[in-house]
């Protein structure tokens, strides 16, 4: 899912909620957008500062991401709550990762490969076999003859 929001317009959201008198719900109502989004962006706000409403790009790890469900699990902490804590931006993401971890495990948690399958390789040809000797003309064996005398010849 692409950030169709910029870092100055989250920071007016929360700000407006913060400081304003109306409350979560009301300010995503002037604003057009979910109060979840909005609970989102000021709890990042209040845990990271400012700065925990830049969008980033990170790939984790299988381990990482083990680590965030099983602290989810261990402390009965919600998806939110989680995310927080952890400072994961990608909405979704951890809801996604358990369902990858109990349909595959630990596995399930590596990264996809993206773009196109490499063309399958065709194994090599093996080199033709020269032709035998009764495969081939008399000419053919003559001209080998004198190729091979000239070069004894040469070495001598």
């Amino acid at each position: 899912m692409r950030n169709q929001y910029s870092d100055q317009f989250k920071w007016q959201v929360v700000q407006q909620y913060l400081y304003g008198k109306v409350g979560l719900k009301e300010t995503a109502h002037h604003f057009g957008l979910d109060y979840s989004m909005v609970r989102r962006w000021v709890e990042q706000c209040r845990q990271h500062g400012p700065s925990g409403l830049r969008q980033t790009r990170r790939h984790y790890s299988p381990a990482f991401k083990r680590e965030v469900l099983e602290r989810r699990w261990r402390d009965g902490l919600s998806i939110r709550q989680t995310e927080i804590l952890f400072d994961i931006r990608a909405a979704g993401a951890i809801g996604r990762w358990e369902r990858q971890y109990h349909s595959g495990g630990l596995t399930a948690l590596e990264p996809k490969r993206t773009g196109r399958r490499p063309m399958p390789q065709k194994p090599p040809s093996p080199p033709p076999e020269p032709p035998t000797d009764g495969e081939r003309s008399h000419e053919e064996l003559l001209e080998e003859l004198a190729y091979l005398r000239a070069e004894n010849a040469y070495l001598k």
